[in-house]
């Protein structure tokens, strides 16, 4: 083996094996293809609780990604470690004469990619990535003056007028596993990462399964729990962005939109580093924010006495899943009514949602706060009593997660609605300095 030359195709958010731009390539870059995945360290570093879905999910991925390639008397060989290491002891063991992976947007991904990069090219290995996880990338859409856009309006009209056939194409012929080092690696378990199972199984999504003939009226109710739901498989890319869309092409135009709406936030992500950590507009800086502790732990445990936010957090904390009608109410109720830094909200669905997606979430919980690109504007607060009587009249969704609603049991509001959202224009405007 030492004397054979090989490639490497690095999974990431790509947990799949068709329709994978990358991994198209490696297997016709001809030499035989060694299939590799990290559990890197640093990363689950960031995961603090052991039995954490999100790592079970990717876990139970890539077992059933070696059923599959058995067949092919192959598999994912599966390192755990920090990243330059786990290439150390690669490069040991292997000849290899590159890496091909699919390029990942965010900016610590960027980072490591570009020391992997150095590091490989300090031993003459190439470094091969490809756009594979957005139809477009940051560079793609920009204004006529170079500029990249900040309202979605403009975007959109321009991605779907971008839009080609060869936008979508599909990477999969020729696939041919046999491509691949003959291995039968062992894949560590969850207990081996320090890591707990969720006793959940995982299946991916099959998007011939999804009906969204009713999604533009029915999307907004949470009982009826109508929303695509593939939110996690885009994540981690056991489905392609590209297939989504051709489905999305077929059957949905509202639902496309939603998915131009994640290239949009991409984008943004990818000329706007700086909303990782602050407000896309430094001005919603200034606000000063409440930041009441015990008033943060009881949105957290879906404790505010407000049924529709308490009935999403509730099934947060349970599923790792939120209704998308209700995270636009419990971000908003966390940043207006309670006055509460949205970076707490944001950390806070980052630990537990299960399709947790930096670009996403921080895009979204920066509209609901008012400080992001093409956001809310800071006097819109949302009315959860009016949104609960709007998308859950028969208090189905409610009922469900918050059971003890309508006895005596059900805590008291832990603020007044109208009081909350004068005190929120209020101190939003002095933040602002807004003369209104």
């Amino acid at each position: 083996m030492a004397q054979d030359k090989f490639v490497v195709f690095w999974f990431r958010r790509d947990l799949r094996l068709e329709d994978n731009v990358g991994l198209y390539h490696a297997l016709n870059a001809g030499h035989k293809v060694l299939l590799l995945f990290l559990f890197d360290k640093a990363i689950l570093r960031q995961f603090p609780k052991k039995l954490d879905r999100r790592v079970d999910y990717i876990h139970q991925t890539v077992e059933r990604l070696n059923k599959t390639l058995k067949k092919d008397d192959t598999s994912i060989k599966v390192l755990y470690g920090h990243v330059k290491d786990c290439f150390t002891d690669l490069l040991n063991e292997y000849q290899i004469t590159a890496v091909y992976c699919n390029e990942d947007y965010e900016q610590a991904s960027i980072q490591r990619d570009k020391e992997v990069k150095d590091f490989l090219q300090r031993k003459n290995i190439a470094f091969h990535s490809f756009k594979d996880h957005v139809i477009f990338n940051g560079k793609e859409i920009v204004k006529k003056d170079g500029l990249p856009y900040q309202i979605y309006t403009p975007y959109a009209k321009v991605w779907r007028n971008q839009l080609r056939e060869v936008n979508l194409r599909e990477f999969d012929v020729p696939y041919d596993f046999s491509m691949c080092i003959s291995l039968q690696a062992e894949l560590p378990s969850l207990e081996d990462l320090g890591f707990l199972p969720s006793n959940k199984q995982y299946d991916r999504i099959d998007l011939s399964d999804l009906v969204l003939t009713t999604y533009t009226i029915d999307r907004d109710y949470p009982a009826k729990q109508l929303t695509s739901q593939i939110g996690i498989d885009l994540r981690f890319g056991t489905i392609s962005i590209r297939q989504a869309v051709r489905y999305a092409l077929k059957q949905n135009d509202t639902w496309l939109a939603q998915l131009i709406w994640r290239d949009f936030f991409m984008q943004i992500l990818y000329h706007f580093p700086h909303v990782e950590k602050s407000s896309f507009r430094p001005q919603y800086d200034n606000i000063i924010w409440r930041n009441k502790e015990d008033e943060f732990e009881k949105w957290c445990l879906g404790q505010t006495g407000y049924p529709l936010v308490d009935a999403g957090m509730r099934e947060l904390n349970a599923t790792g899943y939120m209704h998308n009608r209700v995270r636009m109410v419990v971000a908003s109720f966390l940043c207006k009514h309670l006055l509460i830094d949205w970076r707490w909200g944001e950390a806070y669905f980052a630990q537990y949602l299960n399709d947790y997606d930096l670009a996403a979430n921080n895009g979204n919980w920066q509209w609901a706060a008012g400080s992001g690109c093409d956001a809310a504007p800071y006097f819109r607060v949302f009315n959860p009593i009016a949104q609960q009587e709007k998308f859950d009249a028969q208090l189905v969704y409610i009922k469900k997660w918050v059971p003890e609603y309508q006895t005596g049991a059900y805590c008291e509001p832990i603020v007044e609605h109208k009081e909350a959202r004068e005190r929120a224009i209020f101190v939003y405007k002095q933040g602002l300095n807004d003369q209104m």
